[in-house]
């Protein structure tokens, strides 16, 4: 049994007739009519009855007709999916990521999915994360890889990377240094070193921190570590970037603000094959498999 067969059958039950049929599916008569012969000598059963000017179904064919009907949807279902996975081959991927960002996954998986849609047209787009965001909802960007706190817009879904508290970054030998704790009244006794307003670890610091203020800001998290580093004040930042940096800066928990930094992927609900494409290779090189609403965490920075 062909689907060229069943989409014949189906055809001349429409019309009730096999010179309308064939031309409705653009064949010719002879042929309409031996390719629904062999259907029905295949199913063993006379489809149509050909006694009268018009053509009619028989019993037989009154049955097969809604499971031929069926049968010709699903084929069109996979050769829709294909169709849509072969956008992906033709088509374009904006991706955004937060300014200064040295993610070191979110460019494996770049190179990853140019190695496997040779054809695809990448565009990279830095920006301030809150930007990122809202390029993704008004589908500037496809999908975005960028800081946020608390929850996101409706219409827009993640894929969380990491989810980590905000912390001060200490001079190492600095005063504070003896406490385990340090307290926003201890923060307002000293210049403040942060990244902009609308970065995720801004943002969730600005959420308890009253009417305290940046002395400094700087775009990227190291430039941030620099300046504390060098004297300029204490940072604000994530808790996995002032470990990495416990060679000049020491982490303790501020006292006070509780909203988690996040870093995941962003993308516009729902995700086009391309995006889903990126996402599959942005799990693997994370080195996490779960679904793409997960907010499982890895080690990474937050920014």
């Amino acid at each position: 049994m062909e689907l060229r067969q069943l989409e014949y059958f189906v055809a001349v039950a429409a019309e009730s007739g096999f010179t309308t049929a064939a031309a409705r599916v653009q064949t010719t008569q002879p042929n309409i009519s031996a390719q629904v012969r062999a259907l029905e000598r295949e199913l063993g059963a006379t489809l149509f009855d050909r006694s009268g000017r018009r053509v009619n179904l028989t019993e037989a064919g009154r049955a097969a007709l809604p499971a031929a009907r069926d049968a010709l949807a699903a084929a069109e279902s996979v050769r829709q999916a294909v169709a849509d996975v072969n956008q992906v081959l033709r088509g374009n991927l904006s991706v955004g990521m937060v300014d200064g960002c040295t993610v070191r996954p979110l460019f494996a998986t770049l190179g990853r999915f140019r190695d496997r849609h040779p054809g695809v047209g990448l565009s990279l787009i830095e920006g301030a994360s809150d930007g990122l965001v809202g390029r993704v909802l008004r589908g500037e960007i496809d999908v975005a890889l960028t800081g946020y706190a608390g929850d996101l817009p409706d219409g827009v879904d993640e894929l969380c990377v990491v989810r980590e508290r905000v912390v001060a970054a200490l001079p190492i030998g600095h005063r504070l240094c003896s406490k385990n704790t340090v307290s926003l009244r201890d923060l307002g006794k000293e210049p403040l070193v942060g990244l902009p307003r609308g970065a995720g670890i801004r943002t969730a610091f600005d959420r308890g921190a009253g009417d305290l203020r940046m002395s400094l800001e700087a775009s990227s998290p190291d430039a941030v570590v620099e300046l504390v580093a060098g004297g300029l004040g204490i940072g604000v930042l994530s808790e996995s970037i002032v470990a990495d940096r416990a060679d000049v800066v020491v982490g303790r928990p501020i006292r006070g603000v509780d909203d988690p930094a996040s870093l995941g992927f962003v993308w516009r609900a729902p995700a086009g094959p391309a995006v889903q494409s990126f996402l599959d290779l942005a799990r693997t090189e994370f080195g996490f498999d779960v679904p793409v609403t997960s907010r499982a965490p890895v080690d990474q920075a937050v920014s």
